[in-house]
């Protein structure tokens, strides 16, 4: 018996030692109001292993992000925003129609120390999250930063972008919307004249950020509508994200999908035909100027008779038909009526036609032979 109380000591030791390390499902906490809830499969594991995430009370059909994030914690939720988290190893996943879902996510190390939570919030829709502790082994452990007697604003509502296109914006002008969101005062000081950042995002590069100044005062639980303009670069086109963020943390995200300009595009369509058209016209206006007149281009070769000079020979009337040739452009009247041609009377008159007979020598010449 003594034997075997000496070996029952240190096992019972050794159970009490490794009782902390068994591994216990965690469960985020579930809200009254039917907030969806997040169950892990362990509470612990290193880098390369897996935990499998579990949910219940999401909307159906929703798409889920699952990521292993540091300096949060259910109660203060991520101190760092999105940017604290391993987004690389995050995964997604797609709630039944009963809005539950399970995954396994791989366990990577957040870039800042843990207090660590799996983090999941919804990708689409309706923003909606949930945090549950976690903790990486061997990743370093420090303590929150402390919380200041301070205003702390949060999106109440979904953001929208109001707004539409115009015709210069089909023309390539810089597209402009005005995201509109609920903002809350969930701390305890008043929040003045707060001081946001609109970040643009293209496809997967990263967010350019502009300060945006919106003019109020918040009071502890107070809530208010905020409207912030949105702009950017000359002829963008294609699927967009834009993000809001107060301090470090990221408050909301809204895709934006910008059209292509046409008209940028029908306008160099119009150049490449119209440019061509006007050379060309422009081309056969200088050959029309710089090219002699058509006088000017007469055959070196000239015929004899059109060289021949007017005057010097004359044409006589034939029986036979008109010539076709078309009369020469220096001598304009008729053959038969040319200022050599025909019997001229007194006066110098043309007398009218007569029938001329031979004379005989028996015959005299003033006298009508048919006397």
């Amino acid at each position: 018996m003594r034997g075997n109380a000496r070996t029952a000591v240190p096992l019972a030791a050794l159970l009490l030692t490794l009782l902390p390390l068994w591994p216990v499902p965690a469960q985020a906490s579930v809200t009254a109001d039917g907030k969806p809830a997040v169950t892990l499969s362990t509470a612990q594991a290193g880098t390369g292993g897996s935990v499998t995430v579990s949910g219940s009370g999401w909307r159906s059909r929703t798409l889920l992000m699952l990521l292993v994030c540091g300096q949060a914690t259910p109660a203060r939720g991520l101190v760092g925003g999105t940017n604290s988290c391993a987004n690389a190893d995050g995964r997604a996943v797609t709630t039944d129609a009963d809005g539950r879902f399970s995954r396994a996510l791989p366990v990577a190390e957040p870039p800042v120390p843990c207090p660590c939570v799996v983090h999941v919030a919804t990708a689409t829709g309706a923003k909606a999250q949930a945090d549950a502790v976690f903790q990486v082994a061997g990743h370093p452990v420090e303590p929150l930063p402390a919380q200041t007697a301070q205003g702390r604003l949060s999106v109440l509502s979904d953001t929208r972008l109001d707004g539409s296109g115009s015709l210069l914006t089909w023309f390539g002008a810089p597209p402009s919307r005005t995201l509109v969101f609920t903002v809350g005062n969930a701390g305890t000081a008043a929040v003045k004249d707060p001081v946001f950042q609109v970040g643009t995002a293209h496809g997967v590069f990263a967010p350019e950020w502009d300060e945006r100044q919106w003019h109020g005062t918040l009071g502890p639980g107070e809530r208010a509508r905020v409207e912030l303009p949105v702009e950017l670069a000359a002829g963008a086109h294609g699927d967009y994200t834009v993000s809001l963020k107060y301090g470090a943390t990221v408050l909301a995200e809204q895709p934006w999908g910008v059209g292509r300009p046409w008209g940028v595009t029908l306008f160099w369509i119009l150049l490449c035909l119209v440019v061509p058209a006007a050379v060309f016209r422009v081309g056969m206006a200088v050959v029309d100027r710089v090219r002699p007149p058509r006088a000017a281009r007469r055959p070196a070769h000239a015929p004899a008779a059109a060289r021949r000079a007017p005057g010097r020979g004359r044409r006589r009337r034939t029986a036979g038909p008109p010539s076709r040739t078309a009369p020469s452009a220096s001598n304009t009247t008729l053959p038969w009526f040319g200022p050599d041609t025909g019997p001229v009377g007194p006066a110098g008159r043309l007398s009218a036609p007569h029938e001329q007979r031979p004379t005989s020598p028996t015959t005299p010449a003033g006298r009508d032979p048919r006397e």
